[in-house]
C-alpha cells in the first residue's frame, strides 16, 4: 500500500455519499452553479453547497467566480479519468453481475 489506510478513508469518504456521487456525475457534464446543479439533481440547496465543499476540500472539483456566480468543474486532472475508468470497471464487471446496463 503506497499510503496509509487513513489517506485511502479519506479519499473514498469523499465518494461514499450518494449526494456526492450525483453532485460529481452532474459535473462531469460541464461546469454549473449551485442553482443549476440543485435543478440538475434535485438535491435542495443546503446540502449542494455543504457536499460541495467537501468535494473541493478532497480536490475532486474546484471553484472560479464568474460574476456575481460561482461555478464548479470536475478536477479533470484526476478525478475525470478515475470516473471514465470506473465506468469502464462498472461495464465490463459490475453492470454484468447485477444485470443491468447503464
Amino acid at each position: 500500500m503506497k499510503h496509509a489506510m487513513e489517506t485511502y478513508q479519506f479519499f473514498f469518504g469523499a465518494l461514499a455519499n450518494p449526494n456526492r456521487l450525483h453532485i460529481i456525475n452532474t459535473l462531469r457534464q460541464g461546469k454549473k452553479n449551485v442553482t443549476e446543479i440543485c435543478t440538475a439533481t434535485g438535491i435542495e440547496q443546503t446540502m449542494v453547497s455543504h457536499n460541495l465543499k467537501v468535494l473541493e476540500h478532497h480536490g475532486m472539483v474546484f471553484r472560479e467566480k464568474e460574476g456575481k456566480y460561482r461555478y464548479y468543474t470536475v478536477n479533470k486532472k484526476t478525478i475525470k479519468p478515475l470516473l471514465e475508468f470506473i465506468d469502464a470497471h462498472m461495464e465490463e464487471y459490475c453492470c454484468k453481475i447485477m444485470g443491468k446496463k447503464r
